[in-house]
């Protein structure tokens, strides 16, 4: 049994089909952690998928057809790993693509992961990124400005778009507490798969929560704030630009909670 995997529609990938995708950027995809051999908001994950595929592609893959290629890579693997679907057209880039081409799919695992223990320091960039409700790949820019911000003292990077409201993190989502209620961002932004589990496992919890508008000098008056990604439903963030943020503890808790209220599933 092998440790992990790179698999191209269900079997092992070779050198000849990876090569192209080393210098291609025209594709997307969904990471996710299973532990045991399943993973939490699996219909989230597809979703992303067929949505995002029709959107760059014109179609997409059944989600029967991609959930036997994710159990697939899960056979030679361990029961806990981190796990990445990316989806693709064998017609390239920079290309006016082919009628009919069917998108490929590539699932690769890796060490499962549970991201940084936090609190973490988060500069303000002024960045919105093209087409953000598709987690596509190829964005120097998420890269380039967690670097900036490394090398300015912070530990990531928190973009802030052209109306000045506070959107997401370079690979994260953010969420807000004021005290009774989580606060989500409204701005243009990729909805993450674990923003969608804790968000419905909140209401199935009672715990109040909204979208608003999220700026530099709302900062103040909130109770505490997060970041959130496939790797963990919170890490909390005690500084955003200048301004000094409670770390918030319960509220870091309520957010695992609601997570790990989740079932975890069988893919």
């Amino acid at each position: 049994m092998t440790s992990f995997v790179v698999q191209r529609n269900g079997r092992a990938a070779t050198t000849e089909e990876l090569a192209p995708l080393a210098f291609a950027g025209y594709a997307h995809f969904t990471a996710m952690q299973v532990r045991g051999g399943r993973g939490r908001g699996l219909d989230l994950h597809l979703e992303r998928l067929r949505s995002a595929s029709v959107e760059l592609f014109g179609q997409a893959r059944p989600d029967d057809q991609v959930r036997a290629f994710l159990r697939a890579a899960l056979e030679d693997g361990p029961a806990d790993v981190s796990l990445t679907a990316t989806v693709y057209s064998p017609t390239g880039e920079f290309t006016a693509g082919e009628a009919g081409a069917q998108p490929e799919v590539l699932v690769r695992t890796g060490p499962a992961a549970s991201g940084p223990q936090g609190p973490l320091a988060l500069a303000t960039v002024e960045y919105e990124r093209v087409l953000p409700a598709v987690k596509h790949v190829g964005e120097v820019a998420k890269t380039y400005f967690l670097r900036q911000a490394v090398g300015q003292g912070f530990d990531d990077a928190a973009f802030v778009d052209r109306r000045g409201r506070l959107s997401e993190g370079t690979i994260w989502n953010l969420a807000f507490w004021d005290g009774a209620a989580v606060v989500w961002p409204e701005a243009d932004m990729l909805g993450g798969t674990t923003m969608g589990i804790v968000r419905r496992q909140l209401d199935r919890l009672g715990v109040p929560q909204r979208v608003q508008e999220v700026t530099r000098a709302d900062l103040p008056a909130l109770a505490g704030a997060v970041v959130m990604n496939s790797w963990t439903p919170g890490v909390a963030v005690h500084r955003i630009g200048s301004v000094p943020l409670p770390e918030a503890p319960s509220f870091l808790e309520l957010l695992h909670r609601a997570y790990r209220a989740e079932p975890l599933t069988s893919l």
